[in-house]
């Protein structure tokens, strides 16, 4: 099949952004006295959510506190704004590959459960600005991935069939997420979690490198509203 959409998630999969998260968290966490974490253990903190990630980062006192949460996922998300781009960029390959899904006239969308404002400022500062058709990150009244709805409002607004739309993604939640939406789940290799964890949770075809996509997946025009 040729696809005709393409919608990516954002942490791992077109940014590497674990460096500023880990930072950000354990900023957080030692202000408050609490045993900082390595970026390896990170790998596995990050992925369902702002407030999952501190749940996770928190002594296990403190995480069943649903009020000391709050508290805290507050001054993390403080902290992550001031640095949100010292470490973040694009993966090698990345823009390339986007580029060439842009020239052959497949819309692009974005679904992330990384909070909206911090979504939207690094898509804003690394990316060229009307390349993604929408941008959809943890919003009120939205449930998070694995949830579909959110990818499936992309590709309704994109005006392309869940069939036709291909998901890319390097966590479970990901691949997860592509076949509770009906998607062609894409793992990729260079994100956050190993390939035995995407082969497990189905991933229709593995790509090492961002341009290898090429070699796997073919993609033709949309006929939907975004069509170039």
């Amino acid at each position: 099949m040729k696809y005709q959409a393409a919608i990516f998630d954002l942490d791992g999969t077109l940014i590497d952004s674990l460096a500023d998260l880990a930072d950000s968290v354990n900023e957080m966490l030692a202000g408050r006295g609490f045993a900082e974490h390595t970026i390896d253990e990170y790998r596995y903190f990050v992925g369902n959510g702002s407030r999952k990630l501190i749940e996770r980062a928190l002594p296990q006192e403190k995480s069943a506190d649903p009020a000391y949460v709050d508290d805290a996922m507050a001054e993390y998300k403080e902290c992550y704004a001031r640095r949100l781009l010292n470490k973040t960029k694009p993966y090698d390959g990345i823009h390339e590959m986007l580029a060439t899904l842009a020239s052959e006239g497949v819309p692009m969308g974005i679904c992330t459960n990384k909070h909206q404002s911090a979504a939207d400022a690094i898509v804003g500062k690394l990316f060229p600005e009307g390349l993604f058709t929408d941008v959809i990150g943890d919003r009120d009244g939205l449930p998070r991935k694995p949830d579909p709805k959110k990818v499936l409002m992309i590709a309704e607004h994109m005006g392309v069939k869940p069939e036709h739309v291909a998901y890319f993604g390097d966590t479970s939640v990901d691949m997860d997420t592509a076949h509770n939406a009906g998607f062609f789940p894409i793992g990729v290799l260079w994100g956050f979690r190993p390939k035995e964890e995407l082969v497990e949770h189905g991933a229709g075809v593995l790509i090492s490198t961002p341009l290898e996509l090429f070699k796997k997946v073919k993609f033709r025009k949309t006929f939907g509203p975004w069509a170039l």
